[in-house]
């Protein structure tokens, strides 16, 4: 029977950069995905890689950092690795912020709009509030999670699809692979990846759950907006090609993925009241899609008390942004190595009672 070095349990964009981390490092490796690859989470995200200091919490500002700084080569090397083209946009973010936003230190020096805000990004509403520039970038993921796919299939990473993991396999103590609905498979190493449903996979009951996050796609005719806008309220994400994402809501429903029309229009009107010309824009769709969220809102990352298991899930709103930087410390992890950056915070064993 065929056996593998490492198995990933998981498709969305946080397996699949770590699978051809591995793979680039010379591991074989198998992704098992319990529906289709990438089409959970990681499509469902708005793609803001948002890491300044007064949205992003202290203990993951050093990892949210280095990720974006990453995304630029990321997004290159998955471009010429599959042949298809990212919609990676670096126009930046307008941000009308809370007082706690204006309270920050770093609003004393940066973010500053560099010019009248009607001047800036003429189709905002005229609106009375503190407003900043934030120099961030954004993915469509929906072109970021199929290049990620077709890149790690094309660096010989092999996948298998509809073949949700029920357990992770040990023998006298040790991982041995994982056993599906359907089959087992073969590895002295594993790595939970599996988002909203890491906590359902034998041995270890990882306590993330899903945070539903409805949101919907709007084509305006003047395609004038430039800027990612966001305030407490709501966003709206330009993409290149004229789609603007407007999102989101954070919903404890369980693994419920239906959207509603009162959550979808109070959507809507929020994008509108901030970009008045989007009232004329047509709803091409509205989706929702379940975040793995966690207790204390940071990712589980590292080693587990069990030999040959490892755990990366738990990035909430970040899965996108962190995909990167998740991909390089978890394989100095699996390879034995001190990753760059201090993982202590992020350990499993932080919920243990």
């Amino acid at each position: 029977m065929k056996s593998w070095d490492v198995i990933i349990i998981g498709g969305g964009i946080i397996g699949l950069s770590l699978s051809m981390a591995l793979r680039k490092r010379g591991a074989s490796v198998l992704v098992v995905e319990r529906g289709e690859p990438g089409r959970e989470a990681s499509s469902a995200a708005g793609g803001m890689l948002v890491d300044c200091p007064f949205e992003t919490p202290t203990a993951l500002q050093s990892l949210a950092s280095a990720s974006a700084s990453m995304y630029p080569e990321f997004v290159r090397e998955l471009e010429i690795e599959s042949g298809m083209k990212i919609d990676l946009r670096d126009q930046g973010t307008i941000l009308f912020s809370s007082a706690a936003h204006v309270s920050h230190p770093a609003f004393e020096s940066e973010a500053r709009i560099p010019a009248p805000l009607a001047e800036f990004e003429p189709a905002l509403a005229d609106v009375n509030r503190p407003a900043f520039y934030l120099k961030e970038r954004s993915v469509d993921p929906r072109a970021l999670a199929p290049a990620a796919l077709k890149a790690a299939r094309r660096l010989g990473v092999d996948v298998s699809s509809g073949e949700e993991v029920i357990a992770v396999n040990l023998s006298d103590g040790h991982v041995t692979g994982v056993t599906t609905q359907k089959t087992s498979f073969l590895a002295p190493k594993v790595v939970n990846c599996a988002g909203a449903w890491s906590g359902q996979i034998a041995p270890h009951a990882f306590p993330t759950r899903p945070v539903k996050g409805q949101m919907l796609c709007l084509v305006s005719a003047s395609r004038r907006l430039k800027h990612v806008i966001r305030a407490p309220e709501v966003y709206a994400i330009p993409r290149s090609d004229g789609r603007i994402i407007v999102g989101t809501t954070v919903e404890e429903v369980g693994f419920d993925k239906r959207t509603d029309v009162a959550a979808i229009q109070r959507l809507r009107a929020a994008a509108i009241a901030m970009v008045p010309e989007l009232r004329n824009a047509k709803i091409l769709e509205d989706w929702a899609g379940l975040r793995p969220g966690t207790p204390d809102g940071l990712p589980i990352l590292g080693a587990t008390s069990t030999p040959g298991y490892y755990v990366a899930t738990g990035h909430f709103r970040d899965g996108i942004l962190l995909a990167p930087i998740t991909a390089q410390v978890m394989t100095a992890v699996i390879e034995g190595k001190n990753p760059e950056h201090d993982l202590a915070l992020f350990s499993a064993t932080r919920f243990s009672s």
